[in-house]
């Protein structure tokens, strides 16, 4: 195992990387972090060259999905600093996470710093400011340890790779087209309100489908009662009414998005806008004027249509104008060009 020392940060220089054109994919970067969980307590972890991971074909993770997941990024701001975005909320989340499939809490705290450790490491990787590029980091543990009955695991790994990326959508501000989706994505009183990777498992089949037919996401309605908009499978959804009113599904099943509830201060403080998040039923979409996806990958995505088993709602060819607004705040907080509340901008020192 390597280990990073902060002495070589002076001499690095940006990778030879065509950051403009990047996509939304895995670009092995040079370090990451790793910490282990093993009776009953986390070691200090480290930062690591080596990505590759070793196991038991026994692992927890592999027999019975255990296993938890973040998702943030790095940026450059205009005066050429490294910046994450409210990395303390992620580190809640992945607590929250953890605790509902049983597994070890690995402390906000230390989230934190070994977040910033790991983007310090790989500065080089880092786009540069205006280049539309970012850092994506994944933070994710799992069950390690051979596990043959349905248990938790006894011991855990931590780890946090990072990755370059460009916008997450080819298409950039392209408005897409989604449909309501026959599948469930997540069950009442189930895991659908914290990030664990089985989630994302169950939305597969649906989003290889949805493509197939030609749309670009699924938007999924309440298990329970089928009439309430949930969310996507990677995001979740924003609406517009007409007289300019920002609303956001509320549901006890669907994961509490950073930037949804960073979006919905932003509407409130920034731009003077009313929102609200409450219950959103499928019934009344066709009343709204604007529709997006919002979340760390895309930030905001605009919805242009969506299908609901024939009946079409359209709203628009392009960004909307309050959307637009709402997107161009929050990544001009991001970038450094618009000040951020108290906290929510942590320099990568």
């Amino acid at each position: 195992m390597w280990f990073y020392t902060g002495e070589e940060r002076n001499s690095m220089e940006k990778k030879n990387i065509d950051w403009a054109n990047l996509g939304f994919g895995y670009l092995q970067t040079d370090y990451r972090f790793v910490s282990n969980y093993k009776n009953g307590a986390w070691d200090e972890g480290a930062l690591t060259t080596d990505a590759n991971i070793v196991l038991n074909e026994c692992a927890g993770v592999l027999q019975y999905a255990q296993t938890v997941f973040e998702g943030l990024k790095a940026y450059t701001t205009k005066d050429g600093k490294i910046v994450t975005f409210r990395p303390d909320l992620n580190g809640e989340r992945l607590e929250q996470s953890a605790a509902r499939l049983e597994m070890p809490i690995y402390p906000k705290d230390k989230f934190v710093e070994a977040v910033k450790k790991t983007v310090k490491a790989n500065e080089a990787f880092v786009p540069p400011y205006g280049s539309g590029a970012t850092l994506y980091i994944r933070p994710y543990m799992f069950g390690s340890n051979p596990v043959i009955g349905v248990k938790p695991a006894d011991e855990y790994q931590f780890r946090i790779l990072t990755t370059p990326v460009g916008p997450y959508f080819k298409g950039g501000a392209k408005p897409i087209t989604i449909r309501v989706s026959d599948f469930d994505r997540a069950a009442p009183h189930g895991t659908g309100h914290i990030k664990a990777g089985l989630n994302y498992a169950m939305s597969l089949h649906a989003i290889v489908d949805a493509h197939k037919q030609g749309y670009d996401e699924n938007v999924y309605l309440d298990a329970a009662t089928r009439t309430r908009i949930e969310e996507t499978g990677g995001a979740n959804l924003l609406f517009i009414t007409k007289d300019g009113k920002v609303v956001t599904p509320k549901s006890d099943s669907i994961l509490p998005s950073i930037t949804r509830r960073s979006l919905i201060q932003v509407a409130k403080e920034y731009l003077g806008l009313e929102a609200e998040e409450r219950p959103v039923y499928l019934d009344e979409i066709g009343e709204f004027a604007e529709c997006g996806l919002c979340g760390t990958a895309a930030v905001i995505s605009p919805v242009g249509k969506i299908v609901d088993h024939g009946r079409e709602i359209c709203y628009g060819t392009e960004m909307g104008p309050i959307t637009r607004k709402l997107y161009d705040t929050l990544t001009g907080i991001q970038m450094g060009t618009i000040k951020a509340p108290e906290g929510w901008i942590c320099e990568i020192d």
